[in-house]
């Protein structure tokens, strides 16, 4: 491979990072993909359980929404404050998105424990089945997105906003912003034209 002599190598590092990023988000829009078709046959196995439009509790959902599209917009202040080196605010802002995404991870666990309760379980139907593997597998990701949140808040606070950092950083972003994506096809599909 031909190097570039007037680019830093710390770059070229952080040019690589970046593609391999991106190579891992398009494989998880596989997944996802996978998961929502396989949402959309299962949509009417139903099995004499309830359907999408007995489980949407719209204002509940409209709720974890708007705290995960807050807090995309408070990930998105944090990125401001680390190209401005303001490490303080930077963390203040991961702090706020982490607080936002615990609520909504929250949410989506009193939501799948509700349904438990009520006897609709994964293993009642290929329609219950398909949904909380769908909507659990945005859950873990999120959670793993609030992991990598305290992960990043240490290493700001120890190495400060370095090249480094900065990559993981941004790197963190777009997989925040990425989950805000997938949740908006993921209450279109499931809640609104599931409730249907």
């Amino acid at each position: 491979m031909k190097t570039n002599p007037l680019m830093p190598s710390n770059d070229r590092i952080n040019i690589n990072v970046a593609f391999g990023f991106w190579l891992y988000l398009m494989s998880d829009c596989i997944l996802f993909a996978i998961l929502f078709a396989t949402f959309a046959v299962m949509h009417n196995r139903t099995f004499g359980g309830p359907g999408a439009s007995d489980l949407a509790t719209l204002p509940f959902v409209l709720v974890e929404t708007l705290l995960l599209l807050t807090s995309s917009f408070t990930c998105g202040i944090a990125m401001l404050a680390k190209q401005h080196q303001r490490k303080n605010l930077l963390i203040v802002w991961l702090v706020i998105t982490f607080i936002l995404g615990l609520v909504f991870v929250g949410m989506e666990l009193q939501e799948f424990i509700h349904l438990i309760h009520e006897g609709n379980s994964w293993q009642r139907s290929g329609f219950l089945s398909a949904f909380f593997t769908l909507v659990g597998t945005h859950g873990l990701h999120v959670v793993i997105g609030l992991v990598w949140i305290i992960v990043m808040i240490v290493q700001v606070c120890i190495y400060g906003i370095d090249r480094d950092v900065s990559t993981r950083l941004t790197c963190f972003a777009l997989f925040w912003h990425f989950l805000d994506i997938v949740w908006i096809f993921l209450f279109t599909f499931v809640y609104l034209l599931g409730g249907l």
